[in-house]
């Protein structure tokens, strides 16, 4: 499969003379550069909103080639600069308004080719990951030295090796200070925390081979296949809350 241009746009739609092709045919053009790339990765990124195929009378998914465009488009941003979707669905956003698009520099090896003048300019300077210092934290989550000391003695919140926090640890102290305002207290926690840890443990194992794999692509693709697991499992873990819920208010 020739390497789709690096240029994009919104939502591939068919135009005239452009051949429909299946969910199976789409997994082998891309696998010719993407060899983990499943269906239910496909499927996946369809779920999100990322990309949004025809549908037949029999509710059959059909491509366009400007579809399967945006999916290469997309697996390439998640493994040459390892960006979480939202981001991604950000860049392209902006692509199909006509604006430029400036990456960060690849985290990995892999170089990708681009040409002068492309929309895809990997900025050299950009950080990798936003990170806040102590008392930008306990702004962000309105809280004390006391509290903030408390949430780390339950492991709840903890600082990377220069003792400052990355993005995570801002979501999860805000969400940690709004429990708190219904009562939840740091140690009511500990078994959400524990949850959470096994079910890193899962997404672990899964990409462990991915790690080990000889092909640098695939070992630079276990870090997009990791968060892509994580977000799902918090999907589930969610809807099981919502569930379990439910059957106890009904």
């Amino acid at each position: 499969m020739p390497r789709p241009p690096t240029g994009g746009a919104g939502h591939g739609t068919a135009g005239a003379g452009d051949q429909l092709v299946s969910i199976g045919t789409v997994l082998t053009q891309l696998r010719e550069e993407f060899p983990e790339v499943t269906i239910s990765k496909i499927r996946f990124l369809e779920a999100e909103g990322l990309v949004e195929p025809q549908r037949t009378a029999s509710g059959y998914r059909k491509f366009s080639s400007a579809d399967v465009e945006r999916l290469a488009q997309i697996l390439r941003m998640q493994r040459d600069h390892y960006l979480p979707l939202k981001v991604i669905r950000e860049h392209l956003d902006a692509l199909a308004r006509g604006e430029r698009v400036r990456l960060p520099a690849p985290a990995s090896g892999t170089q990708r080719e681009l040409t002068a003048g492309s929309p895809f300019e990997p900025d050299q300077d950009a950080p990798t990951a936003a990170r806040v210092g102590r008392s930008e934290l306990l702004a962000a989550a309105g809280v004390g030295e006391d509290e903030l000391a408390e949430w780390e003695s339950y492991g709840l919140i903890t600082p990377v090796a220069d003792g400052a926090y990355d993005a995570e640890a801002v979501t999860v102290a805000k969400l940690v200070a709004d429990l708190g305002r219904f009562g939840l207290e740091p140690r009511h926690l500990r078994t959400v925390k524990a949850a959470a840890e096994r079910e890193a443990g899962l997404v672990e194992q899964v990409v462990a081979p991915l790690r080990r794999h000889r092909n640098p692509q695939t070992r630079a693709h276990a870090e997009a296949t990791m968060k892509e697991l994580a977000a799902l499992s918090v999907r589930l873990h969610a809807a099981l809350v919502q569930t379990a819920l439910g059957v106890r208010l009904h």
